[in-house]
């Protein structure tokens, strides 16, 4: 009898199916749009896309659901089919039909024929069947409610050991940490403290405790959720995302160690003509090779060529990193490029002026210069600034594009040594010989401890004023001890003043109105007046 009305049924499909099969090639339209899921008792069937003999996608799903929930509800034990039907596939629940699946439904991505995507919509309606039965044994909802409480029990009891733990370990962590933190040691050195390394163990601890805490959370509601034929399919779901993000995560790691081994590989060449580069400039910075490569100029010089090979690995590497062709990646190597243009022009003036200071060998270390309205000694010549240590106490530090924009006297060139040249300016009236007043000035020179006597100082006539002619000394200083050169210069004015009172020649420089009464100088007996008191030995 089932099967005389399933051949009927059949038969009279058949003469219907190739008179609309135009009608259906015509007014069969595919939307994503419009397509339309057909879900029976939480679980999905399949997605109509298609519109087929007149019904759109929803229509279809409406009179699919309203069948198979029919036929439920009516037979206990249903046999699912497919038959055949032109190039489409009828799903038979029973003798009724389910539904058609059409070659417009098959999403092309999911299903490489009609066939397959037929048969799997089947295989999901046969568990439909399966689950309905089970939900209504009575035996089997015992059995599923005793394993999720059971589930449920463990998942507890794996709680409360966790907490159980937490608490004995947090117990004995400072002890343990104060132990092993006492061990690391340099000599007498603490290398770690344990007051600062304990929140940051908890912390991790703390983080570690409630990722597994939310794994067991997952995993015991998808195990739950399986248990029921109702909420079986979000089960399912659950499980199967965890299982997709493993996935996902072990094909990305086993993806990304061949790239990781060509970006080593691209380091490790790097790092190795890094030292080979050393080697050779630190040859090449032998005197008589090279003159512009010398021990000032080669750590620099090391350092830009370290930059260069490090920065061209960087780039070489790039391709092979993980994520170097995201979306995430291309935008943060945008961002990092977008500040470094925009907030790096001055450090690039600056570390350029450092490297013409540099090779050109403008100042160096240890020589006295003068840079604008500051003088002193230079301490260090860095990339960026340089610092000069003056007479008074004070460390200054420059930009190099200060420097290189600015005139440099430099004080220390013409000596042999670590010396420097020691200047001074006085003005004496014109009713003073000139010959008498160099005299003086290379006596006050010759007195003062530190200055050359070969080369000899020497006194420069600089300018006939309109009341006084102008004098420079200058001389050539090495001193004995250590001492800036405003301490030196300091001992040399005082001699000059010493030298010109012993001969009763004002140093005085007035717009001249008339001569004084009585002439401005300092007698010998009025030299170390109170509170100033004469040195026992001269």
């Amino acid at each position: 009898m089932r099967s005389s009305r399933l051949a009927i049924l059949m038969a009279v499909f058949g003469m219907f199916w190739s008179v609309l099969l135009w009608a259906e090639d015509v007014s069969t339209a595919v939307d994503s749009a419009s397509a339309v899921e057909l879900k029976v008792a939480n679980r999905s069937i399949m997605v109509f896309r298609a519109t087929l003999l007149g019904e759109a996608p929803a229509t279809r799903v409406k009179r699919a659901k309203a069948v198979i929930s029919e036929a439920l509800e009516e037979v206990d034990d249903l046999n699912v089919t497919v038959d055949p039907i032109q190039n489409s596939y009828l799903v038979l629940l029973g003798t009724r039909r389910a539904f058609i699946v059409s070659p417009h439904d098959v999403d092309n991505v999911e299903f490489t024929s009609v066939q397959d995507a037929a048969y799997s919509a089947a295989a999901k309606l046969r568990q439909v069947v399966a689950e309905t039965q089970e939900a209504r044994s009575l035996r089997l909802i015992l059995r599923a409610a005793a394993a999720g409480a059971l589930a449920t029990v463990i998942y507890g009891a794996l709680l409360w050991g966790m907490a159980y733990l937490r608490r004995r370990m947090m117990m004995k962590l400072p002890e343990l940490m104060d132990r092993h933190t006492q061990a690391l040691k340099v000599g007498r050195v603490q290398l770690v403290d344990a007051n600062y390394l304990y929140p940051l163990v908890t912390r991790l601890l703390e983080a570690l405790r409630w990722a597994i805490v939310l794994l067991l959370t997952y995993e015991w509601l998808g195990f739950v959720l399986s248990r029921f034929p109702y909420t079986r399919p979000w089960g399912e779901s659950l499980n199967n995302y965890l299982l997709e993000v493993a996935d996902y995560l072990l094909q990305g790691i086993v993806g990304a160690i061949p790239g990781m081994g060509v970006a080593l590989a691209i380091f490790f060449i790097a790092r190795g003509a890094t030292a080979f580069s050393r080697r050779i400039l630190r040859r090449m910075a032998a005197p008589g090779t090279l003159s512009w490569l010398n021990a000032e100029t080669l750590q620099p010089t090391q350092r830009l060529t370290s930059l260069a090979i490090w920065l061209f690995a960087l780039a070489m590497a790039y391709p092979y990193l993980p994520g170097a062709g995201t979306d995430a990646f291309k935008g943060l190597s945008v961002l990092i490029g977008l500040m470094i243009s925009l907030g790096a022009s001055s450090v690039v003036g600056q570390a350029a002026a450092g490297l013409i200071l540099t090779y050109t060998r403008t100042i160096r270390p240890g020589e006295f210069v003068r840079i604008g309205e500051y003088e002193g000694t230079v301490t260090e010549l860095g990339m960026f600034t340089t610092r000069i240590r003056t007479g008074l106490g004070e460390v200054l530090t420059l930009p190099n594009s200060m420097i290189t924009g600015t005139v440099t006297k430099n004080y220390s060139r013409t000596v042999q040594g670590p010396g420097y040249v020691v200047d001074t300016v006085v003005t004496i009236g014109y009713d003073t010989p000139w010959r008498q007043v160099e005299a003086m000035l290379l006596e006050a020179a010759r007195r003062t401890p530190g200055v050359l006597e070969v080369p000899p100082a020497q006194v420069f006539q600089t300018a006939l004023s309109d009341f006084y002619p102008e004098y420079r000394l200058v001389a050539q200083a090495i001193p004995s001890q250590p001492r800036p050169r405003a301490v030196l210069l300091s001992m040399l004015h005082a001699n000059i003043q010493d030298v010109f009172n012993e001969h009763g020649v004002q140093i005085m420089s007035p717009h001249y109105l008339g001569d004084p009464k009585d002439e401005k100088w300092v007698p010998r007996d009025k030299w170390f007046t109170a509170p100033a008191q004469e040195p026992k030995e001269r």
